[in-house]
């Protein structure tokens, strides 16, 4: 069953039938109904609610729903305009308020989108998606989460295990490397490497280019190919990696490419594609155009600002 529905939808649905509940308990004089006061929902959903064919039993349901970017603000003094702003971004603009505090639909949608990050931080990548693309696993020496976001530096450097890991099971002087990291969002790999991943390997088979042997780094940051470049010595390297979620997307993932990378090699030597999921750059689209920029850099034997795109 599809889970997906807009947002709006799904809240304003919510939120009537609470009001119902609410209009039946005081008509029959019950003393301990839940209370919404002041535009905002002061309990969690106590009795689950069925919405759409969805049982909606907590807050937690509603992460993955998709907001329609409907138009809150009411006789906007210009409205074509107001309507313009809201499909051009996904950002919160236009979110109104009542009273001085904003919706309860808006409130929930900021928790849910706010819970939805800080899960794909704390989460792990599925190991049935990685057994299902063949992918080992090895890990930085990141140790934790809490420390791995305290400490990036710890995320460039693979750990002693994971070295003689790479050794052992990868190909030496690969001319394309592919890594996939968790990064800062899990839910970023687990909702587009399904599609990113075919995607590329196909457009590197039509652009003739050889692959070397893909692996998963956990706890991975975006210099860890420095180090990994340095065991492996592959021409060129692409890096798969979960973005900082935010509060518009939690499941961004970032392609991060680069010609030779070795130890030293600097931020403006490497190329990516940002934004890759459902609502930004698509993922099947991403994993083609990624192929075409690899061998770019094979025949410029350049990558960054130094490649000609």
């Amino acid at each position: 069953m599809d889970r997906t529905i807009p947002l709006d939808r799904l809240v304003d649905s919510v939120m009537a039938e609470l009001e119902k509940r609410l209009l039946t308990a005081d008509a029959a004089g019950a003393a301990d109904s839940p209370a919404i006061g002041n535009g905002m929902l002061e309990n969690t959903l106590d009795v689950p609610i069925e919405v759409n064919g969805v049982t909606v039993a907590e807050e937690s349901d509603l992460t993955g729903v998709i907001d329609d970017g409907a138009l809150n603000v009411p006789n906007p003094k210009w409205e074509e305009g107001m309507q313009e702003l809201l499909a051009s971004t996904p950002a919160r603009i236009g979110v109104w308020r009542t009273g001085t505090r904003p919706l309860t639909k808006e409130m929930l949608k900021f928790r849910c989108d706010h819970a939805a990050a800080v899960d794909s931080i704390y989460g792990n990548v599925s190991q049935t998606l990685l057994d299902d693309f063949s992918l080992f696993t090895v890990e930085t020496r990141y140790e934790n989460t809490e420390n791995y976001l305290k400490r990036p530096d710890m995320g460039r450097i693979v750990a002693a295990e994971g070295i003689e890991k790479i050794r052992k099971n990868c190909k030496m002087n690969p001319q394309v490397q592919i890594v996939i990291s968790d990064g800062l969002s899990a839910n970023a790999i687990d909702t587009n490497l399904r599609d990113v991943y075919p995607s590329l390997m196909d457009s590197l088979r039509a652009h003739g280019l050889s692959v070397g042997t893909p692996f998963f780094v956990r706890g991975g940051r975006v210099a860890v190919m420095d180090h990994i470049g340095e065991i492996l010595q592959p021409d060129v390297f692409v890096l798969l990696i979960g973005e900082r979620p935010g509060l518009v997307s939690s499941q961004s993932m970032s392609a991060y490419m680069c010609y030779r990378p070795r130890k030293g090699t600097v931020e403006s030597e490497r190329t990516v594609i940002s934004n890759i999921h459902l609502r930004g750059t698509p993922p099947v689209e991403a994993g083609a155009h990624i192929g075409t920029l690899l061998q770019k850099m094979l025949e410029q034997k350049a990558s960054g600002v130094n490649l000609d795109i």
